[in-house]
């Protein structure tokens, strides 16, 4: 009687054992499954934006012949590099680029220095209306540019500044609502605690902003870098209305002027194309790891 209830014990144990086996078998599997769908999907994604930067680099090294050949033709026979050295001397593409650079550099300045400003006195800092009139400001994101263009227009004409790059540098360093929202979002996520800390020591509300909130803030003020570098990069409206002159142009308003002024030559616009891409991958390249921490950061506080 005694060594019967061990012995039905171990049994028991043996026909239970192999089923936790397979159960756990089962779950890894499932698991690695999952993973594999999610890869697949994030693959087809990442193909849709790949596949035309790829045609883009290819259609920039083919003969016009090559270029709308039926089936299409992928790798061309012979490189052909006359459309980079043609896209270089078909404008200023130097002078264009530097004018884009300045536009880019400065706005990023703006960007940073007034929506850092603005998102920090609307997170850390408790003043009556603040969250009303932060609403206010989140509903101007409704208004797309088109809407403000002409205002825009004849406040600077008044004022002198078209033909400058004044009118697309200035308006950056009066804060942006998109910025002005990620970075609030961030500053809320840093502990009071630290802020609290440095006031005891002394320190004012811009010091506390500027040597506790700045330094632990870069993976979000990388982000807003690299939004406000893309956006100021490939602006094509905003040069348009507000330079008049040649010699300030940007780069996108030169492929314009390619554009127009002969016939659609595509091979050199793909080249054009592949050279005002490239700023922006090693740019992304460079901050990614800021980037993401950022945009990671930023959604998981309410």
């Amino acid at each position: 009687m005694k060594m019967t209830l061990p012995v039905e014990q171990s049994k028991h144990q043996r026909n239970i054992l192999p089923n936790q086996r397979q159960t756990t078998t089962l779950s890894k599997v499932n698991k690695n499954m999952s993973k594999l769908f999610v890869y697949l999907i994030l693959i087809l994604f990442s193909l849709a934006f790949v596949v035309p930067f790829l045609w883009l680099i290819s259609g920039s090294l083919k003969d016009s012949s090559e270029l709308f050949a039926n089936p299409p033709v992928w790798i061309p026979e012979a490189l052909n590099w006359s459309n980079y050295k043609e896209a270089f001397s078909a404008f200023p593409f130097f002078l264009y680029l530097k004018n884009t650079l300045i536009v880019v550099v400065f706005t990023c300045i703006g960007a940073v220095l007034s929506n850092s400003l603005i998102a920090y006195g609307f997170s850390r800092i408790e003043w009556k209306y603040r969250d009303g009139i932060f609403i206010i400001v989140l509903a101007t994101l409704m208004l797309p540019f088109q809407v403000i263009m002409i205002p825009l227009f004849l406040l600077f004409k008044e004022i002198g500044w078209i033909g400058s790059f004044y009118p697309l540098i200035v308006p950056h360093f009066f804060g942006n609502a998109f910025f002005i929202f990620l970075l609030r979002q961030f500053f809320k996520g840093i502990p009071k605690e630290l802020s609290e800390a440095a006031k005891m020591d002394g320190a004012s509300e811009f010091t506390v902003f500027w040597k506790v909130i700045l330094p632990l803030s870069k993976p979000i003020l990388a982000t807003v870098v690299i939004f406000q570098f893309i956006e100021a990069w490939r602006d094509f409206l905003g040069p348009l209305i507000f330079l008049s002159d040649n010699s300030h142009y940007t780069l996108s308003l030169g492929v314009q002027q390619i554009m127009s002024q002969n016939d659609p030559r595509w091979g050199l616009l793909m080249a054009i194309g592949v050279a005002m891409t490239l700023p922006i991958i090693i740019i992304f390249f460079f901050l990614q790891r800021y980037f993401i921490e950022g945009i990671t950061f930023t959604g998981s506080k309410g």
